[in-house]
């Protein structure tokens, strides 16, 4: 096990870090810690999970050293800020992430990094409520450091970079996204659309049509067929391209 900086926390702005050599799942440590009364800003890292999830349930890669597998806990009051918690957060790591890979980062709603066509991040939110109010966010992320054995069609960040570089570049921007208020601003719109890798593709998920960019909710638009335009809030996208 390779222990972060010990300043590294002080420079990321968290509270807490809390490093493991091996975890089931980071997500479900720091809903344990959060529950326990862990401050907002405290981050859960390991160096491996043998139970890592994404959305859905699907399971992520994550080998010893091969990724960042963290999760970030943060304590929002504001339902329309969670609802595009997970769009923030992905802008934010786009832009943090893309000086350490060699093409251009683009988003794919509603929580996945792409470089060309590998996959380099997900995102996962999870929440827990109090009294119809959020009393806590759990941010799962993973990036891959190197691409992962079991899917070799997945993109990385370049082989030099380093585990507290990357956190040093990622930290900051999520803290502020995840402290952000309200839906998303026009300026938040633009900048997805300038990375959106889905605009203008045929689709078969979560509905059939041609996906149209995202409104302020975090709502994906899908233009269907007989010409109306459909808001999907929930479900993965799926391209047309890519069904069996």
């Amino acid at each position: 096990m390779i222990a972060p900086s010990p300043t590294l926390a002080a420079e990321c702005g968290l509270v807490r870090l809390e490093h493991h050599a091996l975890l089931g799942s980071t997500m479900d440590e720091a809903h344990r810690l959060a529950q326990a009364g862990a401050p907002a800003g405290t981050l859960v890292l390991a160096d491996a999970q043998d139970g890592g999830r994404g959305r859905g349930g699907r399971s992520w890669a994550s080998e010893p050293g091969a990724g960042i597998w963290m999760t970030l806990i943060e304590r929002p009051r504001d339902q329309r800020a969670l609802d595009v918690l997970a769009l923030r957060t992905g802008l934010a790591l786009a832009d943090a992430l893309e000086p350490f890979c060699d093409s251009r980062i683009t988003l794919k709603w509603p929580n996945d990094l792409f470089v060309g066509a590998g996959k380099l991040a997900g995102i996962l939110i999870e929440a827990r409520w109090r009294d119809a109010l959020p009393e806590w966010v759990a941010i799962g992320v993973g990036v891959n450091r190197r691409v992962p054995t079991a899917f070799p069609g997945a993109a990385s960040v370049r082989d030099d970079t380093t585990r507290d570089a990357l956190l040093r570049a990622m930290l900051p921007p999520m803290r502020t996204a995840a402290a952000q208020a309200g839906s998303l601003t026009a300026a938040e719109c633009a900048h997805w659309a300038e990375r959106d890798l889905a605009y203008g593709r045929e689709i078969i998920e979560p509905r059939a049509g041609r996906a149209m960019g995202i409104d302020a909710t975090g709502a994906l638009r899908i233009a269907e067929a007989r010409g109306a335009i459909y808001a999907a809030r929930s479900g993965s996208l799926v391209f047309a391209a890519e069904a069996p």
